[in-house]
C-alpha cells in the first residue's frame, strides 16, 4: 500500500460498501469525506490487540458461564 492516504466520498462508500470492505481486509485505509470535508477514517483492526483474555470461565465450567450468571454475580458485589 502506498503511504498516500486514500479518500472516498460518503455516497461512494454507501453505494460500494462490499468493495471497500474487501480493500480494508487487504490492509488499506480510507478517509471518508462528506462535502469535501474529512468525516471519519476506515482502517483495518490490528488482530493481535483486538481482544485480551481477562477471565477464562471455561476453567470453572467447560461449557463456559452465561452472561446472565456473570451479571447476577456482579450485582451482588455492588
Amino acid at each position: 500500500m502506498s503511504t498516500k492516504q486514500k479518500t472516498v466520498g460518503l455516497k461512494e462508500l454507501r453505494e460500494n460498501t462490499e468493495k471497500y470492505i474487501s480493500e480494508v481486509e487487504k490492509g488499506k485505509s480510507f478517509t471518508v469525506l462528506r462535502r469535501s470535508k474529512p468525516l471519519f477514517m476506515i482502517t483495518p483492526v490490528e488482530q493481535e490487540s483486538l481482544w485480551e483474555t481477562v477471565v477464562d470461565f471455561t476453567t470453572i465450567n467447560k461449557q463456559g458461564i452465561s452472561a446472565e450468571a456473570v451479571l447476577k454475580s456482579l450485582r451482588v458485589l455492588e
